[in-house]
This record gives C-alpha cells, sequence and structure tokens, in this order.
C-alpha cells in the first residue's frame, strides 16, 4: 500500500509541473532486435546480423561485426540500401543508437523527408548544419551537389569517437494541414538529444532537408535509416507516439 501510494504521489507530482509521467515500456515499438528487419521494407541481403561491432583493425574507416544478434551492419562493403519502415508514423519519438568509423556518414530521416545527421565530427569545433547532429540543410543536386542554407547546426558538439556506439532521442512534430490539404504548420523538432545533450529544441523545420526540400509534405510517414553514404551500424532502434503534454 505505502509503495502504491508513493508511486501515485510521484504522477501527481510530475503532473504538477508539467512534466510527462514515466511511460509504459509496452509504448515502444522495437524496430531492431532479435526478430531481424521485418519491421522494413524490402531490406538488402547486404544487412548483417550481428551482436556487435567495432573498428576494423587494418581499416579504421570500416566496421567489423561481432558474433551475436541484435545489431545491423551495413554489409561488408559500407554501402547499400536505406532501411525505410513499413510503418508510417506522425508526432513521434524516436531512439537511435549507432556507431560510425573515421570519415563515415549517415543520418536518421523523420517521415523520410526531415534528416538528423550522423557524421564522424568528432573534434569540430564549431558544428554545421551539416555535421553530426544538426538538421541537415537543404540542398541541389545540379550543376553539383551543394548546399542552399545551412540547415540548423547543433547547439554543441556531443560527437563522440569513431567506433563508440552513440544516442539521437528525437521528439517529432509533422506538419499540420486543413481539411483542403494546405499546409498551416510547419514540422518541428521540439527537442533532439544527442549523446545525452539537448542540441535542438522548438526547432520549426519549413521544408523538407537536403535535395527533398521541393518534394510534398505529408501527415504521415515511415522513419528512414541512411546506408547508402559510408559504413554505420545500428542498435536498440524504437519508436513510439508522440503527444504533447497540455496545461
Amino acid at each position: 500500500m505505502r509503495t502504491l501510494l508513493l508511486t501515485v504521489t510521484a504522477y501527481l507530482m510530475l503532473s504538477a509541473f508539467g512534466a510527462r509521467a514515466p511511460a509504459d515500456e509496452h509504448d515502444w515499438i522495437q524496430l531492431f532486435g532479435d526478430k531481424g528487419l521485418e519491421a522494413w521494407k524490402e531490406s538488402s541481403k547486404d544487412w548483417i546480423s550481428a551482436g556487435g561491432a567495432e573498428l576494423d583493425p587494418k581499416d579504421p574507416k570500416r566496421l567489423s561485426p561481432k558474433p551475436g544478434k541484435g545489431v545491423f551492419i551495413n554489409g561488408p562493403k559500407g554501402h547499400t540500401k536505406d532501411l525505410i519502415s513499413k510503418q508510417k508514423f506522425g508526432d513521434i519519438e524516436v531512439h537511435v543508437e549507432f556507431m560510425i568509423p573515421k570519415g563515415s556518414n549517415s543520418g536518421v530521416k523523420l517521415m523520410g523527408l526531415y534528416e538528423v545527421q550522423i557524421l564522424d565530427s568528432w573534434g569540430v569545433k564549431e558544428p554545421k548544419g551539416s555535421d553530426c547532429g544538426g538538421i541537415y540543410p537543404r540542398a541541389e543536386l545540379k550543376p553539383t551537389y551543394h548546399h542552399i542554407d545551412k540547415g540548423f547546426p547543433p547547439k554543441t558538439n556531443a560527437c563522440k569517437k569513431p567506433g563508440e556506439w552513440q544516442t539521437l532521442d528525437i521528439v517529432f512534430k509533422a506538419p499540420r494541414f486543413d481539411a483542403n490539404g494546405k499546409k498551416i504548420a510547419n514540422a518541428r523538432f521540439v527537442k533532439v538529444v544527442f549523446n545525452g545533450k539537448l542540441i535542438h529544441e522548438n526547432v520549426d523545420v519549413p521544408t523538407p532537408t537536403g535535395h527533398a526540400w521541393r518534394d510534398k509534405e505529408v501527415a504521415q510517414g515511415p522513419l528512414l535509416l541512411q546506408a547508402d553514404h559510408g559504413p554505420v551500424a545500428f542498435r536498440k532502434v524504437r519508436v513510439r507516439a508522440y503527444q504533447e503534454e497540455k496545461n
């Protein structure tokens, strides 16, 4: 009985301060784990299922798998098809753990359109929107690929050394549309926490990022993990619906 009273008291205290009460672990949808890649569309056979990953001792720009399962590496060449979730999401919380080797590049795209960059940015003193944790700049493909704005740089560089596991926790709100399909509110990164450090808060994103900035925006879309820009390993990828706290 005493335990129950303490639990209720803690819940009321959280509510009083406008904080979110601890969520039930069952709220999360696990997209990675022992079940393989069933949650993802037409995933390439190049993906390596492993129990861990580490820098290749012969080449610091590569990753080597460790025995077991629960970790996925984007093939022996470090270059394969992106992972795109079968399920589509709107307002969402995302937890992703990743590892990259020296010089590598990847990304997490909300709704397949709005990218939080993954890049070897270890030691960068003034990170840009194209550095790790940045909300990626808009870009054009021709005459050669180039950025047309600065995107949204992270508040601080929280990037770890190549070969270390890193964590992104993202809270994202989808764009809003009226009954006629006209957009009435931009997509918004409510919060991005990178390796335990808050790097974005309440960032409105007026268009998709990268060269997708002219693409049609929608109310729901898939989660995309970029796998065609360099070696990357992922683990413990999970999502859940986000519900904004109301005062």
